[in-house]
């Protein structure tokens, strides 16, 4: 046993809430990712890949400020300038739809990279993810809202996710009944937090408090209550009416959304929370969470944030949705330090020319072909072996079972 001083780290742990995979996990998220991003490619979404840190002013600009104090910073030494390790890959995509490609018309982008976060999202969340995620640009309807949901349920069950469930709400609702009743930014952001908590008690000692009208403390107050199936949404138009357009428009949005997803989705399960508002400092419109039974926490979520590029000189209509792979992988796939099982060919270590041409050819066609090396018994720990080469009687190579032989 190695003696340690007091205080001193053992070199080979990893801080907290910071991971890494090993066999056969890591082969197994990759799998994940490549899959994902073909299921996007499919959809016409084309592949970016954005730098792990920017200029710090371009990682939080505009609406991506609610990321300061999960982005690591630190000093160019190049220029002197502040830098930050990316903690969302959402806004260097919208950089890239503004500054760098300034097509017309609907942009389709998908990405696939770690993130770096200051603190872990929930009780078990990691400080690295893998994010992947789609985003589309130009288009301000409905109907690209419904093309991003139904791609997330698309990435989601080839993931393996068999009862999905995905919530539904509007920000506009939120902030149309706030700005009906005078509410400024910072009231609005205490309201926020005591909704998120479902707190009613604090939601109504705060609207007394703000000295807000009896008829929009109605309205804000019903909005903790407000959950449910599609029927929430008619008995939301009954609690909020006299709220105004915004408010009217934000609720015939998610109508349209959800007859638009139960069409083409019938085994999708919707539910409507109105006064979810996740992100709502960053999001414009519709929002959505997916989730999946017997899991605690989101599998992936997503919304409407017009105008996110205005900040890199072109703002557009824009919509998405994120997922952490790493959390998608253990939601889906039974946790396993199994080895892969019978998977492999074992070659004895040689150098004659016609196992070697075999092993080539072998491996070429999609197998995995292992050396056996010299000292060794068996092709090593971690890939099993249940077949390998042998001599044959022309001098060539064949394939026997290690079963049939009586090797392991």
């Amino acid at each position: 046993m190695t003696d340690k001083r007091p205080g001193q780290h053992s070199p080979w742990l990893l801080p907290d809430a910071v991971e890494e995979l090993l066999p056969p996990a890591a082969a197994a998220l990759e799998g994940l990712r490549q899959s994902s991003l073909e299921r996007c490619a499919r959809w016409g979404y084309e592949l970016v890949m954005p730098p792990v840190i920017e200029y710090l002013e371009a990682l939080l600009s505009g609406v991506a400020h609610d990321l300061d104090l999960q982005t690591f910073k630190l000093t160019d030494q190049l220029s002197g300038r502040m830098m930050g390790v990316r903690a969302d890959i959402t806004p260097q995509a919208a950089r890239i739809d503004a500054h760098q490609l300034r097509r017309e018309g609907p942009v389709r982008l998908c990405y696939s990279g770690t993130v770096l976060r200051t603190r872990a999202e929930g009780g078990e969340g990691s400080r690295n993810p893998l994010q992947m995620g789609a985003e589309l640009y130009g288009h301000a309807g409905i109907e690209s809202d419904v093309e991003v949901i139904s791609l997330m349920a698309e990435v989601l069950t080839a993931a393996g996710v068999d009862s999905l469930h995905v919530d539904l709400g509007h920000v506009g609702i939120f902030r149309g009944l706030c700005s009906a009743a005078g509410l400024d930014s910072g009231d609005e952001a205490q309201l926020w937090d005591a909704l998120q908590r479902k707190a009613t008690a604090d939601i109504e000692a705060l609207l007394v408090a703000l000295d807000v009208a009896p008829e929009h403390r109605r309205r804000l107050a019903a909005l903790a209550g407000l959950s449910g199936g599609i029927e929430t949404l008619e008995i939301a138009r009954e609690a909020l009416e006299g709220s105004g357009e915004a408010v009217r428009s934000a609720l015939d949005a998610l109508a349209q959304t959800a007859r638009a997803l139960q069409a083409s989705h019938p085994d999708l399960i919707l539910h409507f929370d109105l006064g979810e508002l996740r992100g709502y400092r960053y999001h414009t419109g519709v929002v959505f969470a997916a989730y999946t039974p017997g899991v605690s926490g989101e599998l992936a979520r997503g919304g409407r944030y017009d105008d996110i590029g205005a900040i890199f000189g072109r703002g557009r209509p824009a919509t998405g949705f994120s997922a952490d792979l790493k959390a998608l992988l253990r939601a889906t796939v039974p946790a396993t330090d199994d080895p892969a099982d019978g998977v492999a060919i074992g070659a004895p270590w040689s150098s004659d020319a016609a196992l070697r041409a075999r092993v080539n050819a072998l491996r070429a066609a999609g197998e995995t072909v292992i050396w056996m090396l010299p000292g060794h018994d068996g092709a090593g720990a971690g890939v099993e072996c249940n077949r390998q080469l042998v001599p044959d009687t022309d001098g060539g190579w064949q394939i026997e079972s290690m079963e049939t032989t009586g090797n392991q």
